[in-house]
This record gives C-alpha cells, structure tokens and sequence, in this order.
C-alpha cells in the first residue's frame, strides 16, 4: 500500500502536516526528537562503555599466583 507513494504524494503529505500543526509546533517536535535520538546515542555509547571496561577489568586479572603472593 505505502510502496506507491512517490515524490508528489510524501509533499503533500508534508503541506498537510504543516497547514494542520503549523510551523512552530512542528519545529518544536523536531526538537524534541533530536532530544531524544541524541539522548539514546549517549546512552548506547555509555552502555558499550561500560560493558567494555568490565571485560578490560576482567582481563587484567588472569595473572596465576605465585607461592610468593600466596604467603
């Protein structure tokens, strides 16, 4: 159904979202969109990190004891 829609039909579209919501509040939902898209990106990123420093951490800890650290 949505694979005919062309050019002509998403500008339409588009006139129509602006003459019923007007500018402003389409300018202030695309705000908070990029809100919320940067907020998610900075929250994937601090995931990664996170997992990355756990697995680092895990990683310097497989020196075998010696007798010595033992006494």
């Amino acid at each position: 159904m949505l694979n005919n829609i062309g050019l002509p039909g998403l500008l339409l579209i588009a006139i129509v979202v602006l003459v019923l919501f007007g500018r402003g509040k389409i300018s202030s939902l695309m705000g908070e969109v990029g809100k919320g898209i940067t907020a998610f990106k900075k929250g994937v990123k601090d995931g990664t990190e996170e997992i990355e420093n756990a697995t680092a951490n895990a990683a310097k800890d497989v020196t075998p004891e010696t007798e010595k650290d033992k006494a």
